[in-house]
């Protein structure tokens, strides 16, 4: 195995979706569908195969392509589609003209309801396509069990019924009709039961569940158990139904559909083409920014390429936001329903491919994604240096109760865990943010400077302006303003302030640089409140033991340092104390936890 597949498949998703192998000449060699797309597509590289049609495939393989979906149905469904179109050498099933079933509500008067596997542009509605002809069946069943349709292909204009031209047949008489040919149910009644039946096929069949669970109970009371064990199987086939698939919709025809996602560096666009109402074909475009491009900007561009690299002749787009691509293009906004569905599934696609991107820029060559990220967080953040080194700063107290403080430390972009450090506020009485940073800060490069340690190039600290100046007071005090760059970073709306400045900065909301400082930022926040939590919980538990008469400090320091915590003197037996402390003194520290426990 090559070491570009090596890569491509560490940096495969794990969701539902199709994928498609292609020779060293581009040549599609395959296409499969997978439920978990990294697990199926690694396992051909992984397994020995027992067919030598399958080792020949592996052998062949040099590049993969996949598209996402939404559920392994649409995989199932989208697979079906690229099979037919281009016929893969490897492919055996799927290849014949067979189409998935659907269910028709012809265009007449009277309209039958009826399964079919082809497409008849009449004006018919359609509904599907399924994946199993026994979820038709049982929907066909449950509609001709709850509305009496017509199954005949006759004419039933207005003129022949009036002539009386058709005589009612068995169905009629079994009550499987009303007798519409004969003029017995009026086209009023009729279509009211198309607009019942129409709801069920799209899935808003919630009463007719209903009327299935009453028939399922009263066969079970009339001793009917094999007639309500068919019933109950109908109702799981029902309540496990999909009504949805945004893979096939036959009113869509003919359609591209392109989406962008951005970041500081590079536009990625997927492109989905339509034909006949099915996704053919899928392709994502990176293109790299030179002068700031909009996103307007490169998905006019692309959507141009794209065009003169397949040769496309759709004349419809759908698109996230309006584009100038020319009066030959009718461009489409899609807000709702299935045309949006498809457009969130592009837009899906191009996320994907933008974080395989990014893994597989790791894995290759990771020195060039932190010279990357640094490059633009200086950029950014307006910093002399790039930010290799950056500390992260957070109080935590309940009510002015056990103040603490933690600094966490990042190295090119990734947590340095080793070095993070909590804090104990030893000089501030009561809740106060502001001056327990000052401490914090102060402490902190106090020592590093005592120590001769390395100084960070950026400070976060986690607050707004008036953090921002207490930590200010510290780097003053010790003549470090101007030598290490600070910025706070305020939580409501994710402002980022510099000292001195009022006007606060505000990051793009996908921009790495944010993601960076918001991630220093929850570490911080987890980091400390850990520590207090853990504090506060010790504290409750020592002054347990502070509240038992004739116990001392020096008879808690003995017990803590033979026993390490309270939790173990609790537990500990009558005689395990007196060997530390005595019987007297252990008599009564054992009663007072016997005490505690009988009344918990």
């Amino acid at each position: 195995m090559t070491k570009s597949l090596e890569v491509q498949l560490k940096t495969l998703p794990t969701n539902p979706g199709v994928y498609q192998y292609y020779d060293k000449d581009g040549k599609l060699l395959y296409v499969g569908k997978a439920k978990n797309l990294k697990k199926r597509v690694t396992s051909y590289f992984t397994k020995k195969h027992e067919y030598g049609k399958t080792r020949v495939l592996v052998k062949k393989i040099a590049n993969i392509k996949h598209i996402v979906v939404a559920t392994e149905t649409d995989a199932l469904l989208l697979e079906n589609n690229l099979i037919k179109k281009y016929q893969p050498r490897y492919n055996v099933m799927l290849k014949d003209d067979k189409s998935y079933p659907w269910i028709c509500i012809k265009n007449e008067r009277f309209p039958r309801v009826f399964p079919t596997r082809k497409m008849i542009k009449d004006g018919s509605e359609y509904f599907g396509p399924y994946t199993s002809m026994k979820t038709v069946r049982t929907l066909l069943d449950l509609i001709k069990g709850l509305y009496p349709l017509r199954t005949c292909n006759y004419d039933l204009s207005h003129e022949k019924i009036n002539a009386g031209k058709y005589k009612v047949c068995l169905e009629y008489h079994l009550g499987n009709c009303l007798g519409p040919c004969e003029g017995y149910q009026t086209i009023q009644s009729y279509d009211e039961q198309i607009v019942a039946i129409r709801e069920i096929i799209k899935g808003n069949f919630k009463d007719s569940l209903n009327q299935f669970k009453t028939q399922m109970k009263a066969h079970a009371e009339a001793m009917e158990f094999e007639q309500a064990q068919k019933v109950k199987e109908k109702i799981e086939i029902l309540e496990n139904y999909q009504a949805k698939s945004t893979i096939v919709n036959p009113k869509i025809n003919n359609v591209d559909v392109f989406s962008i996602i951005s970041d500081e560096s590079f536009g990625y666009i997927n492109f989905l083409q339509l034909s006949l109402g099915s996704i053919v074909r899928s392709h994502t475009l990176e293109i790299k920014k030179k002068l700031d491009e909009t996103d307007k900007e490169l998905l006019e561009l692309a959507i141009t390429e794209i065009h003169q690299r397949f040769k496309t002749n759709s004349k419809e787009i759908y698109v996230p936001f309006k584009v100038e691509v020319g009066e030959n293009f009718k461009v489409t906004v899609p807000k709702l329903g299935d045309k949006k569905r498809i457009l969130d599934l592009s837009l899906r696609n191009a996320k994907y491919f933008r974080q395989e991107r990014f893994k597989q820029i790791k894995l290759t060559d990771p020195d060039k994604h932190v010279n990357r990220i640094m490059s633009q967080m200086q950029k950014d953040l307006r910093l002399s240096k790039e930010p290799r080194h950056i500390e992260c700063f957070d109080n935590s107290n309940i009510q002015g109760t056990n103040p603490v403080a933690a600094c966490v430390v990042f190295k090119n972009g990734k947590p340095s865990k080793k070095e993070y450090r909590h804090f104990n506020i030893k000089t501030v009485e009561g809740p106060d943010d502001f001056a327990s940073m000052e401490e914090v800060v102060y402490r902190r490069y106090k020592r590093l400077l005592d120590e001769e340690e390395p100084l960070p190039q950026l400070i976060v600290i986690d607050g707004g302006k008036g953090q921002l100046s207490s930590a200010l007071k510290s780097l003053d005090a010790l003549e470090l303003r101007g030598k290490i760059a600070i910025i706070g970073i305020a939580k409501r709306l994710e402002e980022i302030y510099y000292p001195g400045d009022s006007i606060p900065l505000y990051l793009d909301k996908k921009s790495e640089t944010l993601k960076i400082i918001q991630h220093l930022r929850n570490e911080a926040h987890r980091f400390g409140i850990t520590f207090h939590r853990n504090k506060r919980s010790s504290s409750a538990l020592n002054s347990e033991l502070e509240t038992i008469p004739g116990i001392g400090e020096k008879t808690i320091v003995e017990l803590l340092k033979k026993f390490k915590s309270v939790k173990r003197i609790s537990a500990a037996s009558q005689e395990e104390l007196s060997a530390v402390v005595g019987s007297s003194r252990a008599k009564k520290i054992y009663d007072n936890f016997q005490k505690n426990k009988a009344t918990s």
